[in-house]
């Protein structure tokens, strides 16, 4: 979906269609994702090391990213599609005839889930959920590494937790290569869900890498790459400062119990 196509079928707030699926539902799913991947981090160190508070292996802080990345696709595919599904819908023009114009076959984020859940059944609220799981294992895994490696490696010897410039760095940085990983699977995860029950363009996953590489290249797999680093960057500089300050305050709290 391009800028152009927005545009001209719904002015500006086209660009913000659907965003209220996303807005309504992201601060508890990142609060489950990033608890999720804490929890689960903790646990695997107590098994293998005898202490939640072990210093974790690589492999324990990807494995805990994936169990997180999975969690998150239950809880947003649901407002995934919806988001998608609003995003590309057209605005209905009244005909040279007739001077009504018919509403949108989705009115809101909700009325979407709605319409979605009667016409597709619940399955449909689940659509490119292959593609979702693929792409928020992978860079979940790869975030939650990143993340820790860079600040282990920023973090001058001696000091137990980074600094907020360490943490600032390592959080942009980590969002940049977890998206740069994501893209590929994002774009055919908003391809699966914009195909609704009347049209079956796409039979599954692998079919729909295979026509969309087909009909359009290799390129088309990293469409919207720039854009998705360029906001995961500030983005994810703040969901990590405040994610270290919430460790912090809470591990504070305990401490004086």
């Amino acid at each position: 979906m391009c800028p152009d196509d927005l545009g001209s079928s719904s002015s500006i707030w086209g660009f913000y269609k659907g965003v209220s699926a996303s807005v309504l539902a992201v601060s508890a799913v990142s609060s489950v994702s990033f608890g999720t991947y804490k929890n689960f981090l903790c646990t695997i160190c107590k098994l293998r090391y005898g202490a939640a508070d072990a210093k974790p292996s690589k492999l324990d802080v990807s494995l805990a990213g994936a169990v997180a990345g999975a969690v998150r696709v239950v809880l947003t595919n649901p407002s995934e599609v919806a988001k998608v599904r609003m995003q590309t819908q057209r605005n209905p023009h009244p005909s040279v005839t007739s001077q009504t114009v018919s509403k949108p076959k989705y009115q809101g984020s909700l009325h979407c889930l709605k319409v979605i859940t009667k016409e597709e059944g619940f399955g449909g609220l689940y659509k490119g959920c292959s593609a979702l799981l693929c792409r928020d294992c992978s860079a979940s895994a790869i975030y939650f590494l990143s993340y820790s490696a860079l600040c282990d490696w920023l973090t001058p010897a001696g000091k137990s937790k980074p600094g907020f410039l360490v943490v600032l760095l390592s959080g942009g940085f980590a969002g940049v290569l977890a998206w740069g990983l994501a893209t590929p699977m994002d774009v055919i995860k908003s391809r699966m869900q914009i195909d609704e029950s009347d049209q079956h363009k796409y039979k599954g996953l692998i079919h729909c890498v295979r026509e969309s590489v087909k009909k359009e290249g290799a390129k088309v797999l990293f469409k919207g790459l720039g854009l998705n680093c360029i906001r995961a960057f500030p983005v994810n500089m703040v969901v990590f400062v405040t994610y270290e300050a919430v460790l912090r305050f809470t591990d504070h709290y305990i401490s004086k119990k």
